[in-house]
């Protein structure tokens, strides 16, 4: 993968991000706050704990760092996959997001 696929893919990854939020917070009772910040995006939950998902261009990785832990992701030409092979990002996401806000949240790509 060059560079600029890594940064295309990705940039659609945090997007897809931003625009699960907004519409978790558009149809429910769920109030995630996202932020972005150039390669970094950080949600925040009501209790104030966070998930920061951040790029690492070098590596071509996509970081997210939960209460559950830390997790690394690479993308295999189809889903981004976990380089410890613990799965697929927005199945993390949505397991680490509904954890730390009490309520079930599902995030997709």
């Amino acid at each position: 993968m060059t560079d600029l696929e890594f940064l295309d893919q990705a940039e659609k990854l945090l997007l897809a991000v931003e625009r699960n939020c907004d519409r978790i917070n558009d149809t429910g009772d769920a109030d995630v706050d996202s932020q972005r910040t150039g390669g970094m995006v950080t949600l925040t939950f009501p209790n104030r704990s966070q998930i920061i998902i951040n790029l690492q261009k070098p590596l071509h990785e996509v970081w997210m760092a939960a209460k559950s832990g830390g997790y690394h992701y690479r993308f295999d030409g189809a889903v981004w996959q976990d380089t410890k092979g613990a799965g697929e990002f927005f199945d993390r996401l949505s397991q680490d997001a509904a954890q730390q806000s009490g309520t079930p949240l599902r995030f997709k790509a």
